[in-house]
């Protein structure tokens, strides 16, 4: 392996995993607490480092979407504490027994949540995912290896040493959080392969990152966060709450997974809604992108080509889709969605069940917008990300995703006839 510093990482890892694995949890909150503590404390440290960040990734120009997902504010700092005091006060995972049986020949039988072990943590220019990660995995037991985008090195570094620090003078092991801090590709496609340290890897980004990842690791990977969401506004729906949740699951936050990248509207309703919801989201600098229908009702946008429903734009761009019925709109989340999340605006009872039955997706909205698919919205803390896949975890990664489980078995001298 050309990086020896991968290997001395891994080692140092695997290490702290086994002693992580038998920590209390009132060492492992007490870690927490400390680490969210030097976080508001190292403040100015920690906006420093983003700042030249930032400017760097200005001067090679990132779109305002990755520089918005790269900015550090105080807010977004005191967030990303807040983030691990939440984890304080959920319950510890580790240890729990799932389920319990007894056999007839008096075996006793339990299956018991466990660490995965090491977690390794591919991601882009977002440093919240710093902190996300390493509290969601102190709390579950496991160690983990970091490696964030070259855009956001200096805040990564500055964070890292931080929370590792304040984590270790706790009582938290060495090596428990670690940080990758050489930015080559190379570097990042030897982690893919370090199953002798890694026992699973967890990328977190864009598509291109996630299926390079998926095609190139030899380390069992969780797939997360490919975002293609759709809101589809129904003939029956409200059209003042339908326009409210279209605004906000685009503009909100468009350099997010969960922020729609695609309206549907029914044709019995189209003429009527979308061109007030088009000026609001004009006017929010939106730019829209429709079917020939789409264009006929509100002249001056930009027409849609397929491939735009198929895009995570990740920006303040949407594509609109006018179509005839329901059925056809279950038919293009099908054909075009990612498996993310994906929202019915209705009234229409009957409608709103079929599709939370009908739409293969991680979460399912009914007059809600995409945004709250999320660790901390839905009450788990934070998150690791957003699993799209359907093995062993999906939807927001939380504490309980984090683990695995183990049998453990109680006998009196059972031996098998």
């Amino acid at each position: 392996m050309p990086y020896p510093e991968l290997v001395l990482k891994g080692k140092k890892a695997k290490d702290a995993a086994y002693q992580l694995g038998h920590l209390s949890s009132q060492v492992k909150d007490k870690a927490l607490e400390a680490m969210a503590e030097a976080l508001i404390a190292k403040e100015e440290e920690i906006l420093a480092a983003n700042a030249l960040d930032v400017e760097s990734g200005r001067k090679k120009g990132l779109s305002k979407a990755l520089l918005d997902r790269l900015l550090l504010t105080p807010k977004r700092i005191e967030e990303m504490a807040e983030g691990l005091y939440a984890l304080v006060g959920l319950s510890d995972p580790i240890g729990e027994v799932v389920h319990q049986w007894k056999r007839p020949n008096g075996l006793e039988i339990g299956q018991v949540r466990v660490p995965l072990g090491v977690v390794g943590i591919i991601y882009e220019a977002r440093p919240n995912v710093t902190v996300d990660a390493a509290g969601l995995c102190l709390k579950t037991g496991n160690a983990v290896l970091l490696r964030g985008g070259s855009e956001a090195i200096r805040s990564n570094m500055t964070i890292t040493r931080i929370i590792a620090e304040a984590a270790e003078e706790a009582g938290i092991p060495a090596g428990a959080i670690q940080l990758i801090e050489t930015t080559d590709r190379e570097a990042a496609q030897e982690m893919m392969k370090m199953n002798e340290y890694l026992d699973v890897l967890i990328p977190r980004g864009g598509a291109g990152l996630i299926q390079t990842v998926v095609k190139n690791a030899t380390v069992p990977v969780i797939e997360t966060g490919v975002g293609n969401c759709h809101v589809y506004v129904d003939s029956d729906a409200d059209l003042e709450m339908a326009e409210n949740i279209v605004i906000n699951a685009k503009t909100h936050r468009p350099g997010v997974c969960n922020a729609m990248e695609t309206l549907l509207v029914h044709k019995d309703v189209a003429k009527k809604f979308l061109p007030p919801v088009s000026n609001r989201l004009m006017n929010l600098n939106v730019e829209l992108r429709g079917c020939p229908r789409s264009v006929s009702i509100v002249p001056g946008i930009n027409e849609a080509t397929e491939e735009d429903y198929n895009t995570e734009f990740l920006d303040l761009i949407l594509a609109i889709r006018v179509v005839n019925s329901f059925e056809e709109a279950l038919d293009h989340i099908r054909r075009h969605g990612s498996g993310h999340s994906e929202a019915i605006v209705t009234n229409n009872y009957s409608c709103a069940r079929q599709f939370t039955r009908r739409v293969d997706s991680a979460a399912v909205y009914v007059n809600a917008s995409t945004r709250f698919t999320d660790g901390y919205q839905y009450g788990l803390g934070a998150e690791i990300g957003i699993s799209t896949q359907k093995l062993h975890a999906r939807g927001p990664m939380g504490l309980n995703e984090l683990t695995t489980i183990k049998y453990v078995c109680y006998g009196d001298g059972q031996i098998r006839q």
